[in-house]
């Protein structure tokens, strides 16, 4: 297996300097944080955890198998999520992760693809989504770190940065 996809260390978290941060900005993050301490504490009621609700119906779990099968999508939204895990030596201390994404018709006004140099449109006119942010989770179902891929690991089209940070705002699975 190639040393380039062992995940063996990783950097340091880097300071937030939260005094940047507009106070609407922060008060959003707020709310959205206590929305997810209140999931955490309904499911540990039960001895439950978000993985297990995801992978709930499954007998057996696969190493690279979507859960749940054929992803969740948003449709009113065009937001995108789904579970999976790579072979054990290739996790790094997590059970598997999320990855979540966003479809055209979910993003910003005005936001187009990167044309680089292998650039293909979809076919389908929504599908040329962008893959947001990865979310680690431990054996016990708790978000361990954040992380992002190159567009080839999930197929997803290339969108820039200043593109992809507004698109954040426009998740949501509901």
């Amino acid at each position: 297996m190639p040393d380039s996809l062992i995940v063996k260390d990783f950097p340091a978290p880097r300071a937030v300097d939260f005094s940047t941060i507009p106070t609407e900005r922060l008060e959003t993050m707020r709310v959205a944080g206590e929305d997810v301490v209140e999931c955490h504490r309904v499911l540990a009621i039960t001895g439950d955890n978000i993985v297990d609700e995801v992978i709930r119906e499954v007998e057996t779990f696969f190493e690279w198998d979507h859960y749940p099968t054929g992803d969740v999508f948003d449709h009113v939204t065009d937001s995108q999520f789904y579970y999976h895990a790579h072979l054990q030596e290739l996790r790094s201390g997590e059970h598997g992760h999320f990855h979540t994404f966003l479809r055209p018709d979910g993003m910003p006004k005005g936001v187009r693809p990167v044309m680089v140099e292998d650039f293909k449109m979809p076919k389908g006119e929504n599908e040329a989504l962008s893959h947001l942010i990865a979310i680690s989770m431990d054996k016990f179902g708790v978000p361990i770190r954040l992380f992002t891929t190159n567009r080839w690991v999930t197929g997803e089209v290339w969108y820039d940065a200043d593109s992809v940070g507004p698109m954040l705002d426009n998740f949501l699975i509901d």
